[in-house]
């Protein structure tokens, strides 16, 4: 099944959500969305009940899915709608894929929390996707996530929450303040939080103090393999929050950084530098496989 998207009203759909609400739900076959070039202003929701769709932009940057509220705006009950509540786009539906396009939440820099892509579905699927914020851009769920030659931009905390997440061959980049690139809250439980696999740490010129990750919750796992840092990121790489006690809980892990920003020397004491051989071990099948052997790479 394919529907195509059109803002000129040349497709099957004019607005997205409409394509969106007339896909079948539980599909076990995949749905596409082909959508057009254009800007398509509209608050997003992929509910839990559409499983397998497939968006295809038709550029990059030509597809635009934009939304502007923040955790103080009010919502249709009178009250601020919160962090959560925040979000340009839902994607709820396991088995989701993105391709070739753009998310963001105009909200602005000081608004704080806006989120752009929030995430719960699992094995979800976004290749060159830009998603664009300032606090919070983007929320990752409970539930397995494939990030591949994405561009996310933010500045606090902008990648949050508690997936098992692969960011693949991604850049990751800071905006006009000093900041936290990712806030995870991985469970105890949990083996892998986020792995940044052969990404590129950018930020807008003249940044420096900006750190890798804080411990949202206790037991934060990141781990960033190969990956190009330029001189936006803190000598020490990892802040614990105000909270000395997450320094003996959180799994901060680094292997092989690069460029001006990779300081593996001044990197602060409770976070590791791995082996070799350690690093192997953090592949895409590994991390992701689950019960179900899913590889988003086949």
């Amino acid at each position: 099944m394919k529907f195509v998207v059109d803002g000129q009203g040349k497709g099957d759909f004019s607005t997205l959500q409409a394509a969106v609400d007339a896909s079948p739900d539980g599909s076990e076959h995949k749905i596409t969305i082909f959508i057009r070039n254009g800007i398509y202003e509209e608050k997003l929701v992929v509910p839990k009940e559409k499983r397998n769709l497939h968006f295809i932009g038709e550029s990059r940057d030509g597809v635009i899915l934009t939304y502007s509220d923040n955790a103080k705006t009010l919502g249709a009950d009178g009250e601020p709608l919160g962090t959560f509540r925040s979000s340009s786009s839902y994607f709820h539906g396991d088995d989701f894929t993105a391709e070739h396009l753009t998310i963001r939440n105009t909200s602005g820099q000081g608004t704080g929390q806006a989120v752009a892509v929030f995430v719960t579905g699992d094995r979800a699927v976004f290749r060159h996707v830009t998603m664009l914020g300032f606090q919070d851009t983007l929320y990752t769920g409970e539930s397995r996530q494939f990030y591949e030659e994405c561009r996310i931009e933010g500045d606090v905390d902008f990648i949050f929450g508690p997936a098992c997440a692969v960011f693949q061959r991604c850049v990751i980049h800071s905006k006009r303040k000093g900041g936290y690139l990712t806030a995870a809250s991985t469970p105890e439980q949990q083996t892998f939080g986020y792995v940044f696999l052969d990404c590129q740490v950018t930020a807008d010129p003249g940044m420096t103090d900006v750190y890798l990750g804080r411990p949202w919750r206790p037991f934060a796992n990141v781990v960033w393999i190969r990956t190009e840092m330029d001189a936006s990121i803190k000598p020490e790489g990892w802040h614990n929050w105000n909270d000395p006690e997450r320094e003996t809980t959180s799994r901060y892990y680094e292997f092989s950084s690069r460029g001006p920003g990779a300081n593996p020397g001044s990197r602060v004491a409770w976070s590791k530098q791995l082996s070799a051989e350690e690093a192997d071990r953090y592949t895409v099948s590994a991390i992701l496989s689950g019960r179900d052997g899913w590889n988003p790479e086949r």
